[in-house]
Parts: C-alpha cells; sequence; structure tokens
C-alpha cells in the first residue's frame, strides 16, 4: 500500500501519510490514488483542486459549505508549513464541537482530510507556503459559511507562539462563532 490511513478524534477525518520513493534525484510520491484509497476505505469523488499561497502568520479559516453543496477537503503542504484545523459541525457526533490539528509540512509530507461537515482551516507556519487541496464538492459562495478562528468555545490550540503576527483577511475577521454560526450537518 502506498497510503496509511490513520483515525482522528473526529470521525471520518482522517489522517493520511503517502510513501515516498527516495533517492539521489530527491522523491517521488503519489498523493492520490483512487484505488488505494478505495483500498483504505476512501470512496470520496474529488471535483476541484485549489491551491493557495500564504505568509508567515496567515490564517485562512474556518471555511465550510452547507447542505445541498457541502465540501469535503484533502489537505496537503507541497512547500512551507501549517497547522491544520477541522472543527465538527456535525450535529449527533460524538466529535460536536470538537477539533482536530495536526502540523502539515512539505517535510513530513503529511495530508489530512476532512469531510463534509468539518470546518476547515489553517495557520500558515513559514512565508510562502503552498497549499493544494482535493475537495469533494464545487465551491458554492450562496452555501459558503465559516466560524471565528479563534473562538473561546471551540479553544483551538493554535501555535501562535511560532509567528510573530496573525494575518487575516477582512472577511476572515468577521465570522460568527460556533455557537451562532450557521449549521444543518446530521451525523
Amino acid at each position: 500500500m502506498k497510503f496509511n490511513f490513520f483515525k482522528t478524534t473526529i470521525p471520518g477525518v482522517l489522517l493520511i501519510e503517502p510513501r515516498a520513493f527516495e533517492d539521489s534525484r530527491g522523491f517521488f510520491m503519489e498523493y492520490y490514488n483512487k484505488e488505494e484509497f478505495a483500498e483504505g476505505g476512501f470512496l470520496e469523488l474529488f471535483v476541484q483542486d485549489n491551491h493557495s499561497c500564504s505568509k508567515k502568520g496567515v490564517v485562512r479559516g474556518m471555511h465550510y459549505q452547507l447542505n445541498p453543496s457541502p465540501m469535503g477537503k484533502l489537505v496537503k503542504v507541497v512547500k512551507g508549513s501549517i497547522f491544520d484545523v477541522g472543527v465538527d459541525l456535525r450535529e449527533g457526533s460524538p466529535s460536536f464541537g470538537k477539533w482536530h490539528g495536526d502540523t502539515l509540512s512539505a517535510e513530513n509530507k503529511k495530508m489530512l482530510y476532512f469531510p463534509p461537515g468539518i470546518a476547515h482551516g489553517f495557520l500558515s507556519l513559514e512565508n510562502d507556503t503552498h497549499v493544494i487541496y482535493k475537495c469533494t464538492g464545487v465551491y458554492s459562495s450562496e452555501n459558503e459559511r465559516a466560524l471565528m478562528w479563534n473562538d473561546p468555545d471551540v479553544n483551538i490550540k493554535w501555535p501562535t507562539n511560532l509567528v510573530s503576527e496573525i494575518i487575516l483577511s477582512d472577511r476572515d475577521k468577521a465570522h460568527p462563532s460556533f455557537k451562532t454560526a450557521e449549521k444543518n450537518f446530521k451525523f
């Protein structure tokens, strides 16, 4: 198997470690293979790929899309590093309102998959950090929502000690709290 799949504390959120083939020239690896993922129990279909570049200290998130346009994301860093986070918004889930985070980097090659119903965001830990993510849904502006990145009720333990300042878009500064955010997901 070219991939190792690890369950996290949030049902459906997977930490995925691809196998890299390294030699004196560098490395080669697949970061997605439909058949290999299916063998690992992953049957989602991807329909959109995204790429972002961020300066150190940039927080992007915590974004999600409501039904009928939900979006799962397979997140990978190709340059730099991030602290990647998902918050469970699925009513009835044993981890409703809980978060899971991991450091993803070009060096460690780890990936996270966040299914629909999970708000996603990250903190860039280096300048010129490039993040790519495969999505199970197409972007829908009318169904896009977000949570406050630093909501005290969710209490994400962001590694803010690793950056000198937090940089947010004006839009990401104005998101509602977990308690008041619109949610329509069932577990």
